[in-house]
């Protein structure tokens, strides 16, 4: 992390006869233009996913372009798209063509492959700015073939398109507000069933442009290189929180949970090539952590989440299990339901990360999320919520830091679903497999 950052950062490229590893970070523009040709790989998601959603097709798509540079004869580099209008970010403040490097440490990215922000793809391929290929990726509408999931994929009709083409061939969409300096040349739809391995050949030796976009990227999958892979664990690792935030957040914890590095024993090179933690080294700071999803999932009706009352119940049990005084909640909830949690456990030390209006104004709704992440990563105990991707991305977090599964991968229990179906996901019924 501790490395210049260039006003362009544009990517981790060397001089065309050298080859980037993880370790190496960017070049200078002109060094970069000197390399070329490069080829450029832009991404998008459906827009109704979240924010971390998103972070998880970043991963099938850094580790893409990894598998790319690897086999040779090309020089891919992976385009951030900026972000903007997520569901769940609703304060009101600006949101939109946020870089990312506003939540993310960029260097830290490019020791695993070589990216740059969508800005910086502007000015190297000038103005306007022209995607060469549009691929929007789409199930099949037959669906799978005999009811079994087989990898293909095929250029058809388009089932839902949000790209159109204009009368003088120009292809019209949203490209993240940037519609008055970003073209697009051609554009199809791309039914698909593949493994991110599998569509590097598609890349590779079918898409002939300069510059690909590939919109609805979730709907690849990691397959073999999921959760369980070797190579999975390196993007994740990858993917180190921006100083400021993760300084909100160290803040926070000695202010207020008695939580530093040094005692919780979670100190972290600032080069994550160069260590690994084992699994059962952190201890963690003398709070416990909850995640506790509302809004959405309630609406969801999910039998998982549980009332506010049986939440309390459940907490102040692992309070009295843990010997522990004091809890830290991360959590969607109004202030209101956030005040009945924290009298239905009046004993205790009750805590929440709120930002002053001049940090919600500089680090905005995602730096907020991250914040609440990286405080909870580093509790004595975590309890998240059933299938919600930010209770993911803190047991990602966490298995990074070492904690040990059984302190991690736990999860509040809903009163209408049977326990034993909740006691089956915990605890640390997954055991990350990163070394």
């Amino acid at each position: 992390m501790i490395i210049r950052y260039f006003i362009l950062a544009l990517v981790c490229l060397t001089l065309a006869e050298d080859e980037f590893s993880p370790g190496e970070t960017a070049t200078s523009p002109n060094e970069m233009k000197a390399a070329l040709p490069v080829r450029y790989l832009l991404f998008e998601v459906n827009y109704g996913e979240g924010f971390n959603l998103r972070r998880d097709v970043y991963i099938r798509m850094a580790n893409m372009v990894k598998f790319l540079n690897e086999e040779g004869g090309q020089q891919w580099v992976l385009v951030l798209p900026p972000w903007g209008n997520i569901y769940h970010w609703q304060s009101p403040i600006k949101q939109t063509k946020i870089p990312w490097s506003r939540f993310f440490d960029l260097d830290s990215f490019r020791r695993h492959i070589p990216v740059m922000e969508l800005a910086d793809w502007m000015a190297v391929v000038g103005t306007p700015a022209v995607i060469d290929e549009i691929y929007y990726l789409q199930t099949y509408s037959e669906g799978w073939v005999d009811g079994q999931w087989t990898e293909r994929r095929d250029i058809r009709p388009c089932n839902d398109p949000s790209y159109y083409k204009k009368v003088d061939g120009e292809v019209e969409g949203h490209f993240w507000g940037y519609t008055k300096t970003i073209k697009g040349k051609s554009f199809e739809c791309l039914s698909v069933q593949n493994e991110i391995k599998t569509f590097t050949d598609f890349l590779r030796d079918e898409a002939k442009g300069q510059s690909i976009l590939i919109d609805r990227g979730e709907t690849l999958t990691h397959g073999r290189y999921s959760e369980w892979s070797k190579e999975w664990w390196l993007g994740r690792r990858s993917i180190r929180f921006s100083k400021k935030l993760m300084d909100i957040g160290d803040e926070f914890r000695k202010k207020h949970l008695e939580s530093t590095d040094e005692a919780d024993l979670t100190l972290m090179d600032s080069d994550w090539t160069k260590q690994q933690k084992a699994l059962g080294s952190a201890l963690g700071g003398p709070y416990l952590a909850i995640h506790l999803r509302r809004k959405d999932f309630l609406r969801g009706s999910r039998k998982e989440v549980p009332s506010l009352s049986f939440a309390a119940e459940q907490i102040e049990k692992l309070l009295v299990e843990k010997s522990l005084s004091k809890v830290f909640i991360a959590t969607d909830a109004p202030e209101s339901e956030f005040q009945v949690l924290t009298q239905s456990l009046g004993e205790y030390q009750v805590y929440r990360y709120v930002p002053t209006s001049e940090q919600l104004n500089e680090i905005g709704d995602g730096g907020v999320a991250i914040v609440d992440q990286w405080i909870a990563a580093h509790a004595r105990y975590f309890a998240g919520t059933s299938v919600s991707t930010f209770s993911f991305r803190i047991h990602e977090e966490r298995s990074l830091l070492g904690f040990p599964p059984d302190s991690t991968y736990n999860r509040l229990c809903g009163e209408k679903e049977d326990p034993a179906d909740c006691a089956k996901e915990q605890p640390g019924r997954w055991f990350p497999k990163y070394d």
